[in-house]
């Protein structure tokens, strides 16, 4: 377990969690990373740790380099347990350190949750020397804990930006240039638009914050590290924050005996024969955090359940669930159904689209039994309609 120098003296010590493939129900298909930074300097500082079942990954990769009980200050951007798991322990190894968080909430939520440390409190504007460099801190709350913060090396133009910029990717490889860019760039999409989507205000206000910094690479809490697309990435939290979506749609169904995935397959050829790209998901053998990602910058929602029990069927029940509790503020949806008698699912569907702040653009469409051509092709029409 060696460390990786990212910059002279500067080194990723985290640790790669290649087994992971779910994180509070966000699909993890390609694993995940906990990274953690270790600067040598008069003062030797550690930014951040990692989830505690990595902690021995964590400590020998900082043996690799120096001897752990000289460190000076653990810099913890963010209480979340997969950044801070490790911190107890570290500490037991780091009898000099001080624990560098946040104030008020970086240091409540450590408080919490692992006791008294020998801690210090920082704030917006407030710095920290430690020799020929220097730490800036940056507030970033609800970016997504109350408690979030980044922090800046300005001698070396690096943004230690824990959560924000980040992928759940594990990969052998630490920067951006030595990986497929355009599955980088996905797992961003996904990252943001399953964990950071509620937070786009908050988002805002951090870019804003981070505005006159000179960056030339950011140290992600999760994935890689960006060194050759700062700009660009930078560009698509701008984008996804700001809500700004593309004329797309988006199609999510679950159904019993194909009348309503009839349904959605007509809906999904209907925007496609105006130009709008759709995209079809069986809700039974799609992620919810897969469907979000391409909900995230897609104008058009279409969500559909035949009705059991006078209600929708659990697994769409499920997914309005998770999409309400991201938002999709802005985009345009309605709902449809089939059903055998009451077809009470269409309205509930309805109701939590609306519950998930979506503009509904039009009425609830509710089809009996089996569709003829005929209410086809009337549903098609009805989606040219909101199109055009």
């Amino acid at each position: 377990m060696k460390a990786v120098e990212i910059r002279k003296d500067i080194y990723w010590v985290g640790a790669i969690d290649w087994s992971m493939r779910s994180f509070h129900g966000y699909e993890t298909s390609r694993g995940s990373s906990y990274n953690a930074y270790l600067i040598l300097d008069e003062k030797i500082t550690l930014i951040d740790t990692v989830k505690e079942p990595f902690k021995e990954e964590l400590l020998e990769r900082v043996a690799s380099v120096i001897d752990p009980s000289k460190i000076d200050y653990i810099i913890s951007n963010h209480v979340e347990p997969d950044h801070s798991g490790a911190l107890p322990f570290m500490m037991a190894h780091c009898p000099n350190a001080k624990v560098i968080t946040s104030i008020p909430q970086g240091l409540k939520g450590l408080k919490a949750r692992y006791g008294d440390l020998p801690y210090e409190g920082v704030k917006a504007g407030d710095t920290l020397s430690i020799g020929k460099r220097t730490l800036q801190f940056v507030p970033t709350p609800m970016l997504h804990w109350p408690d979030s913060m980044v922090t800046y090396c300005p001698e070396e133009k690096i943004l230690f930006s824990n959560d924000a910029f980040g992928q759940h990717l594990a990969s052998g490889s630490r920067f951006d240039d030595e990986n497929d860019l355009s599955v980088l760039y996905y797992e961003a999409k996904k990252y943001y638009a399953n964990i950071l989507t509620l937070y786009g205000r908050q988002a805002q206000a951090a870019l804003k914050a981070l505005k006159g910094l000179d960056i030339e690479m950011i140290a992600t809490g999760h994935g890689i590290i960006w060194r050759s697309h700062v700009q660009e990435i930078h560009d698509l939290y701008e984008k996804w924050s700001t809500g700004t979506l593309e004329k797309r749609a988006v199609v999510v169904f679950d159904t019993m005996w194909h009348s309503t995935e009839q349904m959605a397959r007509t809906i999904t050829e209907a925007f496609q024969e105006k130009g709008v790209p759709a995209t079809f998901y069986d809700i039974k053998e799609n992620a919810l955090s897969d469907i979000m990602t391409d909900i995230l910058t897609s104008e058009y929602l279409a969500v559909g359940s035949p009705t059991i029990n006078n209600q929708m069927l659990p697994t769409v029940a499920s997914f309005l669930c998770y999409l309400k509790g991201l938002t999709a503020k802005g985009h345009k949806a309605f709902a449809f159904g089939s059903y055998g008698w009451g077809g009470q699912s269409i309205a509930l569907v309805e109701d939590e689209l609306k519950a998930a702040d979506c503009d509904i653009v039009l009425d609830k469409q509710r089809l009996l039994n089996t569709p003829d051509k005929d209410t086809l092709e009337a549903l098609r029409e009805a989606v040219h309609t909101i199109v055009e």
